[in-house]
């Protein structure tokens, strides 16, 4: 491959790398082309792209990115799923894809400049999507303003209750 060529898929890589939400890499050995179409083909239809990609590249797109941590992993057969939207997309589709196909093995991830291990990849896929958390937490947060008018509302309706059973026993007698 040419220099111009590398430099440009560096280039390319680095800005791919800044833009993700989270990348996860991926050991891949011993899958077929039909498996690896079969996760790229997954992956894309959930806006994620799987790269195979030469580890020296790879190390040189990461630099000065949230996937700079990944650098020990880059040894062997390595891709890189990278996801813009959600950080939870591309692990929830990985763990789905190993479920039928035990050869791809996750080697780490980056999610905010942090490392995740394997576990923690797969951790990050049992999460509910950030709609559904989302909706827990506003229905956490409307949960205590309910609360506290049940219980205020509560002293005026006892006292109305108490006022209407002194009417009936004045009207009964």
């Amino acid at each position: 491959m040419e220099r111009t060529t590398k430099e440009r898929l560096v280039a390319e890589l680095r800005e791919k790398l800044q833009r993700a939400s989270a990348a996860v890499l991926t050991d891949f050995q011993g899958l077929t082309v039909a498996e690896i179409t079969e996760l790229r083909d997954a992956l894309a239809a959930q806006r994620v792209e799987y790269r195979v990609v030469k580890n020296t590249l790879m190390i040189l797109a990461s630099r000065e990115t949230g996937a700079a941590i990944l650098e020990p992993f880059l040894k062997g057969t390595c891709a890189v799923a990278i996801g813009y939207d959600e950080p939870t997309v591309p692990a929830k589709v990985l763990k789905g894809f190993m479920k039928t196909n035990a050869k791809l093995k996750i080697k780490a991830g980056a999610l905010a400049r942090r490392l995740l291990t394997p576990e923690q990849v797969e951790a990050l896929a049992d999460l509910p999507s950030r709609e559904v958390l989302l909706g827990r937490l506003l229905g956490t947060l409307n949960a205590v303003p309910t609360g506290l008018v049940t219980v205020l509302s509560g002293v005026p309706r006892a006292f109305v209750g108490v006022l209407a059973a002194i009417q009936r026993e004045r009207e009964q007698d």
